[in-house]
């Protein structure tokens, strides 16, 4: 039996928005570079790659700003106000898994052959559990729409996941369960979707219509091969509105549910990182980030930190007679006082002591809240003067209450709905620089190639299980929301498309009726297929262009 309905190839494109994952770092940062006083307890020696898995952003890529230069590179970016950015000297630096992580990576570090078969094995389990939890989704997603077309009655010949030649199958009742060669997408066949061509132009031919008028026969004679004669009422197009939208919607809703489950999870079960009142590093010196050189020297004016004698280590218990719960806090305090001495008192080696710090007065960028750096009408950065003493939080994953899932997944559905709009031109410029070679907009859509590699690099890299775990999660959640946004897209062959013509029959009926005149003839959706052929072919040239771009100059969460 034809497939006379199928969803679009999540391979045509994965389209991410990113919110940088720099949290409070990126709120408070002040411009100096940070020279490591010692290294820290939570992250034992140079090949310690990852420190935390922060998921609190849209998509696996990390923004422009947060693009750190290379491990040769001897000035740092902005650190952050009361703690700092990244190390100097190419130890560490800290950079963004988008929605996934903020994650500590080593750059330029000699990698012997076993770690390097490791880190591909690691790679390539990362890779391979992304294609099967895509694979998953598109399963469920098609779930969403048998289980209401069979509640409704509508006869579903075929359920397949993936394109091409079928590689197993299985007749259950009317049903054929099976699973195709491309697990690049999926489709059920609904019996009638569109309504049978009537009996004067039954015997039309293909000859004198043009290329798209046989199209459009050749879809209408599939269309009725499903239906079983005049009287046959287990069609789709014979359903009321309101339910075949909900057939439709089925699938879509279906992805955004998993997706609220895998946040659900993400926050509540494993825990978003949050940076504690712990000091995990301590500035040994303050330069601006200009300045050249990787070391401090005699020139260079001590953090105050430092100056004070705070350790790694340290937890921060109250500032000025403030008690402070959280780094932000802290952090807060400490910006707003540059200048003023401040009675730091922390905990250490389970006594309290209290030091004199005096933050220095710095700049650092303005940022959104999005943590974007802020520039005027001459396109340069917006700063402040804030206060800045030089250390660094530990972070520790912590988890959220069990609404910080689903409100997870509808700013993440907000943020991808506010660049599928921009997708054709994301992809032209994405096109643009394969072909130039310039660098990727680290915003802009990837494959399901590009995310695979993603989650390959989350998986590979050098972080506890659980943080790989929750990276992965993200990311797979990120896809949903994704296929989620994707498929409501008012064109054919999308869901959005089927579910723009059902509301139009609606309406067509509900004005004759408002008229008192005879019920309209069905929506002969056959004859957009010439427009749908068109989609198809976009979909496909996008999606080849981003796979290409992807394989040839991918987005890493390791930078370039």
């Amino acid at each position: 039996m034809p497939a006379v309905r199928a969803i679009a190839s999540p391979a045509a494109s994965v389209t991410t928005a990113t919110a940088p994952a720099a949290a409070a770092s990126a709120a408070n940062s002040a411009p100096c570079r940070f020279i490591p006083r010692t290294a820290t307890k939570t992250s034992p020696g140079r090949r310690s790659a990852v420190a935390s898995v922060m998921p609190d952003s849209v998509t696996p890529v990390r923004s422009s700003e947060e693009r750190a230069p290379t491990s040769r590179a001897k000035s740092a970016r902005p650190c952050v106000g009361g703690f700092s950015g990244r190390s100097t000297g190419g130890r560490w630096e800290a950079v963004s898994v988008g929605m996934a992580a903020s994650i500590l990576s080593p750059r330029g570090l000699f990698i012997g052959r076993r770690e390097y078969r490791g880190f591909v094995i690691a790679f390539v389990i990362g890779f391979a559990l992304l294609f099967v939890g895509l694979a998953v989704s598109i399963a469920l997603h098609e779930i969403g729409h048998l289980v209401p077309a069979k509640r409704f009655g509508v006869r579903v010949g075929q359920y397949m996941i993936g394109f091409g030649p079928t590689l197993w199958s299985r007749r259950v009742g009317e049903t054929e369960y099976g699973v195709k060669a491309l697990p690049i997408g999926g489709y059920i066949s609904m019996a009638g979707m569109y309504p049978p061509t009537p009996a004067e132009r039954a015997g039309e031919g293909r000859a004198g219509g043009g290329f798209f008028a046989t199209m459009v026969q050749d879809a209408r004679a599939a269309n009725d091969e499903t239906v079983h004669g005049d009287g046959d009422d287990r069609v789709f197009y014979r359903l009321p509105v309101f339910k075949r939208v909900i057939i439709m919607l089925g699938g879509p809703v279906m992805n955004l549910l998993l997706a609220i489950v895998l946040f659900a999870l993400l926050a509540s079960g494993i825990g978003l990182s949050t940076a504690t009142t712990t000091v995990a590093a301590v500035s040994e010196c303050v330069v601006p980030a200009s300045a050249a050189g990787a070391e401090c020297t005699s020139a260079d004016p001590v953090a105050p930190a430092a100056e004070a004698g705070m350790l790694p280590g340290d937890e921060i218990v109250s500032i000025d007679g403030t008690p402070v719960a959280s780094f932000d806090e802290a952090s807060a305090i400490i910006r707003d006082a540059p200048g003023e001495t401040l009675e730091v008192v922390v905990l250490r080696d389970g006594a309290e002591t209290t030091l004199a710090v005096t933050p220095l007065l710095t700049e650092r960028p303005v940022t959104d809240e999005a943590g974007r750096a802020v520039t005027d009408e001459n396109d340069v950065a917006v700063t402040e003067e804030v206060g800045f003493i030089g250390i660094s939080p530990v972070s520790e994953l912590q988890p959220q209450p069990i609404w910080a899932g689903p409100q997870m997944a509808f700013e993440n559905v907000g943020a991808v709905a506010g660049i599928m709009w921009q997708l054709p031109v994301k992809v032209w410029e994405t096109g643009v620089d394969l072909v130039t070679g310039g660098e990727r907009d680290p915003d802009g859509p990837l494959s399901i190639v590009g995310a695979g590699v993603i989650a390959g690099e989350v998986a590979s890299a050098e972080a506890p299980v659980l943080n790989r775990v929750a990276g992965i999660l993200s990311v797979l959640a990120s896809l949903n929301i994704a296929l989620f946004v994707f498929n409501l897209i008012p064109l054919l062959p999308l869901d959005g498309g089927h579910v723009v013509v059902a509301l139009w029959e609606g309406i067509k009926r509900a004005w004759a009726k408002l008229l008192r005149r005879p019920p309209p003839a069905p929506v002969d959706a056959t004859k957009l297929v010439p427009v749908t052929f068109v989609v198809v072919v976009c979909l496909i040239a996008m999606g080849a262009v981003l796979i290409l771009a992807d394989i040839v100059n991918p987005i890493s969460i390791f930078g370039s």
